[in-house]
């Protein structure tokens, strides 16, 4: 009956550290960000993805030839929908402005801080209201 009683015990408190572990592992880290620093750009949505982890708004910045696009890096779902983001505030061709962390390396990408719509409108609430 000891055994039993031991075993038991081993798996209630095994299992709750082995999950918590495993999400530490999951997440990955902001060091690529360099939040030191805040750049602004300004485009269209070409996509808004609402998912898991982490959502993503992809943006076409006007170029002097063609558009580049960037890629940012938004909260999981739940934070956003806590700043009242909804899957649906973003749609194709809408036109923004969006504060970012940028990328350390340079590249065309960062972490969202806020995003506002062409009138000025503030979408969603600021990043330090969500948290």
């Amino acid at each position: 009956m000891k055994l039993a009683s031991a075993r038991r015990r081993e798996l209630l408190t095994g299992i709750p550290a082995l999950l918590i572990a495993l999400n530490a592992v999951a997440h990955h880290s902001g060091a690529m960000f360099d939040d030191t620093k805040s750049t602004t750009i300004a485009g269209s949505v070409k996509a808004f993805q609402w998912t898991n982890p982490h959502c993503w708004i992809q943006i076409l910045v006007p170029g002097q030839q063609s558009p580049t696009e960037w890629s940012v890096e938004m909260g999981s779902p739940s934070q956003l929908f806590r700043g009242s983001w909804k899957p649906g505030t973003l749609k194709v061709g809408d036109k923004i402005r969006v504060i970012i962390h940028p990328m350390r390396d340079g590249t065309n990408g960062g972490l969202f801080v806020s995003a506002t719509r062409e009138d000025g409108q503030p979408i969603g609430a600021l990043r330090s209201e969500t948290h």
